[in-house]
């Protein structure tokens, strides 16, 4: 990939605004600049009148890896938090669809969005927790997303599940099948009610996020600054068992 390449681009398709991370080479990790083009993106289609909504899409085969733990510099939890309260607070609906690998951070990107599809290869998985950290930040997005039950099992185990199961505790809303009916559906919507209308069913999220950004930057914080954060990520950066595996 060409160092000059931006990492995300932007078209627009009949009243849709479509972002499409485009840094396959990390696996669209969220590093600085990735964010900050994301969010200017974002930012740019919020105050287009012509716009409907956004669609959030991505080249290669995963849709967003979470964190960038090796290469370009990584966004810290505070940009993470104004991403994803980005994505939360404009007045456009925002609409995610993966085809591929969802993981840690990404996870919380798609929770963020209002509508969130997978197509039949599509993989998720909170890793957190074999690194050494724990997904404080996405928290945020997901925990009012997703059944209870099944964020605790998958954040603590960090298995990898599909859409399926992805669709059934509630982290995704349907299959990619259906982004045709829900683009229709924006687009056939007036602006005043689909801003309202967002408002209405992402107040929980906002909400969360309102209430605990703060202290999830400072968890975040000091896991990524911890000695067993460290061992975690070396061992994934030199592909080798940490040094509590059993």
């Amino acid at each position: 990939m060409s160092d000059h390449r931006p990492p995300v681009r932007v078209a627009y398709d009949r009243g849709v605004t479509v972002v499409t991370l485009d840094s396959p080479a990390d696996r669209n990790a969220l590093t600085r600049p990735l964010v900050g083009a994301l969010r200017a993106a974002l930012e740019s289609a919020g105050q287009d009148p012509g716009v409907r909504a956004v669609l959030l899409t991505h080249t290669g085969n995963t849709f967003c890896a979470g964190a960038s733990l090796k290469g370009a510099p990584p966004a810290g939890p505070a940009e993470l938090t104004e991403l994803l309260g980005a994505v939360v607070a404009s007045a456009k609906p925002v609409v995610a669809l993966t085809t591929g690998h969802v993981r840690a951070g990404g996870l919380g990107l798609l929770a963020a969005c209002d509508v969130a599809l997978a197509g039949p290869q599509a993989t998720f998985a909170f890793t957190e927790s074999r690194l050494g950290l724990a997904p404080a930040v996405i928290s945020l997005t997901v925990l009012p997303r997703m059944d209870a039950r099944a964020a605790s099992r998958y954040f603590l185990t960090g298995e990898v599940f599909g859409p399926q199961e992805a669709v059934r505790t509630g982290l995704v809303t349907a299959g990619a099948d259906e982004l045709e009916a829900v683009l229709d559906g924006l687009r056939a919507a007036s602006p005043q009610g689909l801003a309202e209308s967002k408002r209405l069913a992402s107040a929980p999220v906002a909400a969360a996020l309102a209430a605990g950004r703060e202290e999830m930057e400072r968890l975040s914080a000091r896991l990524f600054a911890s000695a067993e954060a460290a061992e975690g990520i070396d061992a994934f950066r030199t592909r080798r068992a940490p040094a509590w595996q059993r």
